[in-house]
């Protein structure tokens, strides 16, 4: 049954509905200022840049480093498809809103009509491109003049308009960027703005226009500023809330942007980097300080003489030595900005390569092998990024998790990413008494069948302890959707065990408080957000531009104050405790996500009706034999608590291979060079060692092997091992994972080595360095 109905038009006072497909133009709820498709020519192509800036230095060069980034896989994000697919579902044609920024070449071409992607070229996959950046102008005004012609223009008496790609292109030829000398083979200008925040900040506050003029609060939280907005659907764009206001004040979605500028690192020199509190100078802080700081001019500015200031680019465009270009006579720069962007997606690059190798990637696919590494290449600088976020500290029975960055801690698109703590419990002779935020094997339901998924097995527990956001929808909003022609029976959310539905449409507008749902394209309000703060968060200037905690008083908020940056976390040691490893994990997509936007496509529009399975079966496999499968989270940091038992001299073995058949997988593993080895213990996963498979008996024969039998065919089993002396266990092998199948597809597992481990910061100040 359609989930949705579309409103099509108003006929002399009458709403004719029909079946949602997708918009063959934009509808005026939809469209937001700034540079319109086709004002400006076709951006070129990011092979010509990679001419002169990429295949000469991988550790520098943008072209390598811009591939290996989620700009660059924007346009063949699964997860942005199967959103888009529920987004158009919901919406008739907000689609336009996730191809601007997905697709900047197709959308500025005129090709994001119809608005579910179907009329994207092959070439429009390359998300947000090099001559995308290198055209932005600040929408104020200031500097360049952008083509924006009204009513479409992204400013007002207060500003420019910073946020959900309502960019000002610059429409000739010339690339803008931050130098005045460039020795560039093609016309380029100075541009004040590429060192700006809000450069970053033109995409990174996403406002979800439809909301911001149609719901009943306008998509606001607690936020002092009217919304100058219609009301009404359809009708001309003048009066829309994206024309009439800065996009922090309404439909809040995403407000990185909006959280740096309501903290104080935004008007912090990275010069007085020493001035921060000692809590703070390490982690990333530390490592921009160090990348910033030229010891000849002994000064972390740029080398033109300007404030470097702590902005997004110092962190995700840091500072590195060399050419930003292979002609000869390009100028060597100490402060030449790495092109890598880098974010916390660790595990998207397994699922756009599985994805492609299945031929279901729904644009870019055939992927060449160099900008395959290069997006590997990318995955593990996210990895790096996530370790330094954050650190850990233990005093009594309290845990304090400091945020290192200029954001909150997490940030970004928040569905499906959440942060937690997993805290294991150990009595003095190293037995296990209790795992708090647990991550493990849980039985569901997918299409009338038993699966194993990883996740957080208690998510409401006592003692577990999560950070994410829940962005959901108000009563009054649900009640005016009904009016409008919304279907009662609209799915709002999932059993997460069962996928049976929860809640719908009309349980919401009959009920008295607001529902969590993943339904991107009609939330209109923050149900709850215990995201940490970045350091200075001002109370008041976060309640401004909507990106305030939910509630607002965590963290000591209160009006005319500053939050705190860090959260401490009253631990619950059970009877008999002697030690506790404490670990920060995060998580970039979670089970329930996915669930969400695989039982929500309706199939409705023939285009998208497969992004939510391509979604799920690359969830489920992408990065097996990394051990990465199902978004396997990340410890970002870790300490301790009480007196941890000694630990174990012995080496890990290694595990070599897992053949899977018939409902069985066939392991081998050698043992550690020394040591007498009496036993090998055989897990699932590769940090839960309270879901042990055998043991096997070295003193009663051969041990380094063994068939797990009585399993399910198609689903993935990963394993690991540890060897014992009697004394103690060693740490954990590698990771290999099997899938078994019916006779005849039985695959044999690559036997991958997985080297696990994390940086660690050796010696101190500007002489510290991060090894593996």
């Amino acid at each position: 049954m359609k989930k949705l109905l579309r409103l099509a038009c108003f006929f002399t006072g009458l709403l004719i509905l029909e079946s949602a497909i997708a918009a063959d133009s934009v509808p005026t709820d939809v469209q937001m200022p700034g540079t319109q498709p086709l004002e400006i020519s076709t951006l070129e192509s990011p092979n010509k840049c990679d001419n002169c800036h990429g295949g000469y230095n991988s550790a520098v060069e943008p072209s390598h480093n811009w591939l290996g980034s989620m700009m660059a896989q924007a346009g063949r994000d699964p997860i942005f498809w199967a959103t888009l697919a529920i987004a158009e579902q919901d919406f008739d044609g907000s689609g336009d809103l996730c191809l601007r920024c997905h697709s900047t070449s197709g959308w500025l071409a005129g090709r994001s009509t119809p608005t579910d992607g179907s009329g994207l070229a092959a070439g429009d996959a390359d998300g947000v491109e090099c001559d995308y950046c290198h055209k932005l102008t600040n929408p104020d005004d200031s500097e360049h003049l952008g083509v924006m012609n009204a009513p479409f223009v992204a400013n007002d008496a207060n500003g420019g308009y910073y946020g959900s790609g309502m960019s000002s292109l610059w429409g000739g030829s010339d690339k803008l960027g931050p130098y005045v000398d460039a020795d560039a083979r093609h016309q380029f200008m100075q541009s004040a703005f590429h060192r700006k925040a809000e450069f970053c900040g033109s995409c990174h506050d996403v406002s979800n226009p439809v909301v911001g003029d149609l719901a009943p609060n306008f998509g606001q939280l607690d936020s002092p500023e009217n919304v100058i907005a219609s009301g009404n659907l359809g009708g001309n764009v003048a009066g829309k809330a994206a024309f009439n206001n800065p996009p922090h004040r309404y439909g809040v979605v995403e407000r990185t942007f909006s959280e740096f500028k309501s903290g104080a690192l935004s008007g912090t020199r990275v010069n007085d980097y020493g001035t921060l509190p000692d809590e703070l100078r390490g982690g990333v802080l530390e490592d921009v300080y160090q990348a910033s700081y030229n010891p000849a001019a002994q000064s972390a500015d740029y080398e033109d003489g300007t404030p470097r200031y702590f902005t997004c680019q110092t962190c995700h465009l840091r500072a590195v030595t060399g050419t930003g270009a292979n002609k000869r006579g390009v100028p060597v720069r100490s402060d030449l900005p790495l092109h890598d962007m880098t974010g916390g997606n660790y595990w998207m690059a397994h699922a756009i390569d599985y994805l492609d190798g299945q031929g279901k990637l729904r644009l870019g696919g055939g992927m060449p092998s160099a900008q395959v590494q290069a997006m590997y290449d990318g995955a593990l600088r996210a990895q790096q990024q996530l370790q330094l976020a954050a650190t850990l500290s233990v005093e009594g029975n309290e845990v304090k998790i400091v945020n290192h960055t200029g954001h909150k801690l997490i940030t970004g698109y928040p569905e499906g990413r959440r942060m937690w703590l997993n805290i294991r419990w150990y009595d003095g002779a190293g037995t296990l008494l209790r795992e708090d935020g647990a991550y493990g094997g849980l039985d569901v339901q997918i299409d009338g069948s038993t699966q194993t998924v990883r996740t957080i097995l208690d998510l409401d527990g006592a003692n577990t302890k999560i950070y994410e956001a829940h962005m959901g929808m108000t009563p009054e909003w649900a009640a005016k959707l009904l009016t409008l022609g919304y279907a009662p029976d609209l799915a709002l959310s999932y059993d997460r065990f069962t996928g049976d539905v929860v809640h719908t449409l009309s349980d919401l507008a009959n009920g008295s408080e607001p529902l969590e749902t993943f339904h991107f394209a009609l939330n209109n309000t923050v149900v709850s957000d215990n995201r940490i703060p970045p350091f200075g968060m001002d109370y008041n200037e976060a309640r401004r531009r909507n990106a305030s905690p939910v509630p607002p008083e965590q963290y000591e908020g209160v009006a005319g104050g500053l939050y705190e940056h860090y959260d401490e976390v009253a631990l619950n040691p059970p009877p008999g405790s002697a030690s506790a490893t404490v670990d920060l994990l995060y998580q970039p997509t979670s089970w329930e996500y996915i669930q969400f936007l695989y039982l929500a496509n309706d199939g409705g529009n023939a285009f998208l009706a497969d992004e939510g399975a391509n979604m799920l079966d690359a969830w489920l496999n992408a990065g097996l034999a990394d051990g990465l499968a199902m978004a396997e989270p990340l410890v970002m940091a870790s300490t301790t608590w009480g007196d941890p038992v000694a630990g174990c001299d012995l080496d890990p073995p290694t595990l070599l291979s897992a053949d899977a058949v018939d409902k069985a997988v066939t392991l081998a593993w050698s043992g550690p060079a020394e040591g007498e080895i009496l036993a090998y213990s055989l897990y699932y996963d590769q940090s839960d060692k309270t879901q042990p498979v055998t043991t096997t008996d070295c003193t009663a024969g051969p041990c380094t092997g063994y068939t797990d039998t009585g399993l399910t065919n198609g689903q993935t089993y990963c394993y690991v091992v540890a060897a014992s002396d009697g004394s103690c266990e060693s740490g954990y092998s590698n990771v290999l994972c099997a899938t078994p199948q019916p006779p005849g597809q039985e695959v044999t597992a690559s036997a991958t080595i997985l080297e696990t481990g994390r940086w660690i910061r050796v010696g101190k100040g500007k002489n510290a360095e991060w090894v593996w």
